[in-house]
C-alpha cells in the first residue's frame, strides 16, 4: 500500500491513548484501517507526568493499530492540550515602507512575527497565532487583506500559548518510542475539524470536548476561530466524586457512572438500587441511583458553569457575537446520559452531540464513530492535509526547476519565471520542526 497516502493521528489523553491510521478513499472520506488503545498510565490532566509509563503505553496503542492494519507505523500526528494551554487577545500593526505596494504574504508573516514577540510567562511559549481580521489603514473587517493597497496594516490575534517543557515531553515520549513526529496540532482544534461542519463554524458554535482529565474549549464564529480554553476538570473527578461519595474502589465507580449514571437526577425513582460487591467477602454495598445522579450532577453542573462563563468571556452575549449553532458536545464525556438536557438548562443554548462520522467512509466501524474518538479522527484529518500540502509544495519545485532548464536550454527567448505561491506555514508546522530540532541536540 502507498505509504504517502496514510496518516496516523495519536492522541495522548488522561485516561487513554488512542492511534489511529487513516487514509483517504477516492471519495475524499477517511477510511480508518487501524485502531489500537492502551489505558493511558503516566498523564495527569493532560500533561505527561511519567516518561516511562506514557512510552509504554503508546507503543501498546501502536502496536493494537499496526496490527489491526496489518500496516507499519513511522510517523504520527500528535494533539496538544492540558492544563497549561491557555489563551489571550492582541492587537498589534505594521507599518509598511511602501503603501503603493500590494500587502502580500510577506507582510503578514512579518505582523504575525512581531505577535510572537510578546513577552509571556517563564517557561511559557506562544504556540498558535490566529489572526481574526485585519485593518488597513483604519478600514476594519478586512478578512484578506493580500493584494490590498495600505500603508498600516493591522490586526487582531487569537494568541495560544502552552508550556514549552509539556510540550518536549511529548516529543520526548514518541521518540522514545521509536516513531516520528509529523505534526503537532492543538486537541480542541483537531475534534472541531472531526465533528463541526463549515455551517456551524460560520453561524457560530462552542465545541466542548469532555476528556478524562480535561475539558477542552472552541468557539468559531465566522469561519474563524475566535476563543480556546482548557478546564482541568473532565470524567474523572466525576469518578473521583463517585468513589468517596459511595465508599467503593474506582473501578467499580468508572463502570457505575458509565452503566447507570445520569446527569439529571429527577429521572431516577427513589427505589432504584445497585448493588456492588463488597471487597473480599465482606457485605455487598446498596446504592440507590437517585443518590448517584445527585453526585454525578453536582460536578457536571461545576464544569458547565466553567465551561460557560469562557463562552461568555468570548462574548456570546453581544449580539454580533451570537453562536447561532449553540453547543456541540464530543469526547468521551459526552456519553453521559441526559448531559445534552442539563447544558441546554444551563447554558440557554441548542446543544447537540457530535459524532465524528461526516467525515468518515460509510462503512466505517460504528464504534469508531464515536465521540470518544473525535480526537483521533481530526488528528487523522490533520495528517492527511499535511501530506496533501507537502505534495503540492514538491509539484511546484518540480515545476520551477523544469522552467528553469528549459531557460538555460533556450537562452535567446527572456521568458519570466512564475514564482510559485509559498503557502504560509502555520506556526505548529515551525514548532512541530523545533520539538524535532531540540529532541536531536539533546540526544
Amino acid at each position: 500500500m502507498d505509504k504517502q497516502n496514510i496518516s496516523v493521528g495519536l492522541d495522548i489523553g488522561t485516561t487513554k491513548i488512542v492511534a489511529m491510521i487513516g487514509r483517504k478513499n477516492e471519495y475524499d472520506k477517511v477510511e480508518i484501517l487501524g485502531l489500537g488503545k492502551a489505558k493511558s498510565m503516566g498523564v495527569h490532566r493532560g500533561v505527561v507526568n511519567n516518561i516511562t509509563q506514557t512510552i509504554q503505553s503508546i507503543q501498546q496503542a501502536v502496536q493494537e493499530a499496526e496490527a489491526a492494519a496489518s500496516e507499519k507505523i513511522e510517523d504520527v500526528t500528535v494533539g496538544i492540550a492540558g492544563q497549561h494551554i491557555r489563551s489571550l487577545q492582541h492587537s498589534d500593526y505594521i507599518t509598511r515602507a511602501n503603501s503603493d505596494i500590494v500587502i502580500d504574504e510577506d507582510d503578514i508573516d512579518r505582523l504575525i512575527n512581531q505577535v510572537h514577540k510578546l513577552v509571556m510567562l517563564p517557561g511559557e511559549e506562544i504556540i498558535h497565532v490566529l489572526p481574526q481580521e485585519f485593518k488597513i489603514d483604519g478600514q476594519a473587517e478586512i478578512t484578506e487583506p493580500i493584494g490590498m493597497y495600505g500603508g498600516r496594516l493591522e490586526a487582531n490575534f487569537h494568541v495560544v500559548v502552552g508550556q514549552v517543557s509539556s510540550i518536549r515531553n511529548i516529543g520526548r515520549c514518541i521518540k522514545s518510542s521509536g516513531l516520528q513526529l509529523e505534526g503537532i496540532t492543538l486537541e480542541p482544534l483537531a475534534s472541531a475539524n472531526a465533528v463541526l461542519s463549515q455551517e456551524e463554524k460560520e453561524a457560530g458554535v462552542a465545541l466542548i470536548d469532555i476528556g478524562g482529565g480535561t475539558t477542552d474549549l472552541a468557539v468559531f464564529k465566522d469561519g474563524i476561530i475566535r476563543h480556546t480554553a482548557v478546564i482541568p476538570f473532565g470524567g474523572n473527578v466525576i469518578t473521583e466524586d463517585i468513589k468517596e461519595g459511595c465508599s467503593i474502589i474506582e473501578k467499580q465507580a468508572e463502570l457505575l457512572k458509565v452503566k447507570f449514571g445520569s446527569a439529571w437526577p429527577g429521572e431516577n425513582k427513589d427505589n432504584e438500587i445497585v448493588s456492588i460487591p463488597g471487597l473480599r467477602g465482606r457485605e455487598p454495598k446498596e446504592i440507590t441511583l437517585k443518590n448517584l445522579s445527585k453526585i454525578i450532577h453536582a460536578r457536571v453542573v461545576e464544569i458547565i458553569e466553567q465551561v460557560y462563563v469562557e463562552i461568555k468571556n468570548y462574548g456570546h452575549e453581544e449580539q454580533k457575537k451570537k453562536l447561532i449553532g449553540g453547543i456541540v458536545l464530543t469526547g468521551g464525556g459526552s456519553q453521559l446520559k441526559h448531559l445534552k438536557q442539563l447544558v441546554e438548562y444551563i447554558t440557554g443554548m441548542d446543544t447537540r452531540i457530535g459524532y465524528p462520522n461526516e467525515h468518515l467512509a460509510g462503512d466505517s466501524d460504528e464504534d469508531i464513530a464515536s465521540p470518544l474518538y473525535a480526537t483521533a479522527v481530526g488528528l487523522v484529518m490533520d495528517g492527511l492535509k499535511r501530506q496533501e500540502r507537502k505534495k503540492a509544495e514538491l509539484v511546484e519545485e518540480k515545476l520551477i526547476i523544469e522552467n528553469e532548464a528549459e531557460q538555460l536550454a533556450e537562452p535567446e527567448t527572456e521568458t519570466v519565471v512564475q514564482e510559485p505561491k509559498k503557502e504560509r506555514r502555520s506556526f505548529l508546522d515551525k514548532l512541530t520542526e523545533r520539538v524535532k530540532d531540540f529532541l536531536d541536540n539533546a540526544e
